[in-house]
Parts: C-alpha cells; structure tokens; sequence
C-alpha cells in the first residue's frame, strides 16, 4: 500500500469521524513530508530506524509507513475503518448524489487548499463541488474580500482545467446582514455559479425580525441556498434556535427558486425535522449539504441523506442530484424576472 495514501486515508476518517484537529493534521503533515522521497529512500529509513527523524514523523505515523511499505493495511487505518458508523436509512438518496453545494477551504476557515479538497470530492465520487468560502463580515472565518474572491476565481478556472471533467463550482457562503441584504457585491454574486446565504450573527434577533431579515434575502435573485436557517448547535454546549415564522421563509424559498438547505454537520443537523417536513409540504426543494470544512467532512453527506428521506424528500427536490451544467441553468432561470418564469 502507498504510504502517503494511507497517511491521507487515515486523516481523512479522523475527520469523518470528528476527532481532534491535531491529529489529523499530524497524519497530513506526515504525508507531506514523506511525499518527496523515493520508496527506496523510505525503505533505507525504515531498515537504519531513522523514519522519526524526519520532521512531523512520529511512533505513529513511522508505523504506519512501515506497516504500508510491508504491503500491509496499517492497523490505523483498520481500526479507524472497523469502527466507522454505518448508514443505512438514505443510502439510495447519497447514492443520487453528484454534488455537494457547500465546502469550505483555506481560503476561509477550512483547514485544506481548494486542491485537496477537490480531489477528495472526486473520490468520493461526486462530479463537481461547489466552493463556498465565507463572505468579508464574517472576520473570524477570514471571509473573502472582493478582491480575494476574484483571486480564488482565478485560481478555480486554472484546477478545472486541471480536474475536467470533474468541476469546481465558484460560490460563496454569504452572510445574511442584519437588514437581509447580502454581504458581497452584487455584481461579484452575479458571476457565481452558485450562492449559499447563512445567518451568523444576532442569531437571538425577535422572531419578527428574523423572519423579514430571511425572507428578504431569499427574495434577493442572488441567492441559491438558504444555509442552515435556524442556526441551532445540538452538540457540546448548544445554541438554540434562531425564532422565525418558518412557513413564511420556506413559502419564499419556494416562491424565489431557493433551495432549503439540509446540513449535514453533526453538530448542526439543520433544519430540525419538524420543520424538514413543513418545508417537504410547501414544495420546497433542498441542497443536502455537507458544510465541509475539512476532506473528511465532504462524507457526512449520508446523516443528511438520511434525515431527507426519514422527512419523505424525494431524489428529484434535491438541487444537488442534478449536474453542474443543469444547476448552472437552474440559478440562470431564478433570476429570470418573474413573470418570465415558470416555478418547478
């Protein structure tokens, strides 16, 4: 077995699995550091003992390679993959899956390049993500700026020729201000090919407020994706709900060709069901969501998988079923003007 690739395999179910970020940085930084050298130099390491003197090499990581250069599946990796949860409940509905419409890279608070996140994507065997790294108002994230935005654009259309025919869709995860205006320039959001639209402040706002501040931004033509709408946390500590008249919000969802995010982060599991299943009675469409902020996240598509189907959402209401070329399409009919458009 490569041993590089089973560093990065194990990096990547520590992520899945939600472990410490330390660790699995540990198993990146030591595929990075063995990536340069020969096998016949790492099989001299390994004969002289001298795997841990190579920087960010530890007992750990030196087993692994040893374990892999011997041909054998490292016992990190098995343990890792033995105790992996299984789903069952929504399987047919991943399996639909092309996409994922919500990613994070370093560019923001992601922890890996645009690159490497692509490339996890594609094994996974998705056709195309869309990289959606935060908006400018949102500080702690190190949201993108106008003009780091039209950099990492610059930087999508060079992977993409690079990837083809796997593809990297130009996005954003847009703050929803206080007003329900959208933090970016409207004219930079009219040349993505999709955008997320996310509460991340002022999450306690009355709900009167709250529900003008979302229906006004799902009304915006920019918006693709209402994100994680009521921003509740139901690991460690928590966080509430966010208080709206959720009939309202989605009705506008549906009625401004905006897709109900189903977010499949763990600690979010957003919207609750409860209100999963209001959303499926309006006729609503949804974006199942990863909200990656790392390789490994990009697999917890299945948790929302399977709250979709427990909530009765069909394959054909899921925008990220569809092609990159037909979700382009989709976002160039919503903005239509609306007596031009016909609602699906």
């Amino acid at each position: 077995m490569d041993p590089v690739r089973a560093l990065r395999q194990i990096a990547f179910h520590l992520e899945r699995a939600a472990e410490p970020t330390y660790r699995v940085r540990a198993f990146r930084r030591a595929a990075s550091t063995i990536e340069p050298l020969t096998e016949r130099e790492l099989r001299e390491r390994v004969e002289r003992g001298t795997l841990t003197d190579l920087p960010g090499i530890g007992k750990a990581t030196a087993t692994v390679i040893t374990e892999a250069l011997a041909g054998q599946q490292p016992r990190y990796l098995t343990s890792l993959l033995d105790t992996a949860p299984t789903l069952t409940v929504g399987e047919e509905l991943r399996q639909a899956l092309r996409g994922d419409c919500h990613t994070h890279s370093d560019w923001s608070d992601g922890g890996s390049p645009v690159l490497e996140m692509a490339e996890a994507a594609r094994e996974l065997g998705h056709e195309w993500i869309a990289l959606t790294d935060h908006s400018p108002r949102l500080r702690v994230a190190n949201g993108l700026s106008a003009d780091r935005l039209r950099a990492q654009l610059e930087l999508v259309r060079q992977l993409n020729e690079q990837l083809a025919p796997f593809r990297i869709l130009t996005g954003i995860e847009v703050d929803i201000l206080d007003d329900g205006s959208l933090d970016q320039d409207p004219a930079l959001l009219a040349e993505l090919d999709l955008v997320v639209g996310s509460v991340h402040s002022k999450l306690r706002m009355p709900a009167a407020e709250m529900t003008e501040r979302l229906c006004a931004a799902v009304a915006n033509p920019h918006l693709d994706v209402l994100g994680h709408c009521t921003g509740r946390l139901v690991t460690g500590k928590g966080r509430p709900e966010s208080q709206f008249d959720p009939e309202r919000v989605f009705t506008a969802c549906r009625d401004h060709n905006v897709a109900v995010e189903i977010n499949s982060r763990p600690e979010r599991l957003d919207p609750p069901r409860r209100l999963l299943r209001l959303a499926v009675d309006l006729g609503c469409e949804f974006a199942i969501d990863s909200d990656a902020h790392a390789p490994g996240q990009l697999d917890w598509l299945g948790f929302g998988c399977a709250r979709a189907q427990e909530c009765g959402v069909d394959a054909d209401r899921v925008i990220n079923t569809r092609t990159a070329a037909q979700l382009v399409r989709r976002r160039t009919k919503a903005r239509a003007p609306s007596h031009a458009r016909t609602r699906t």
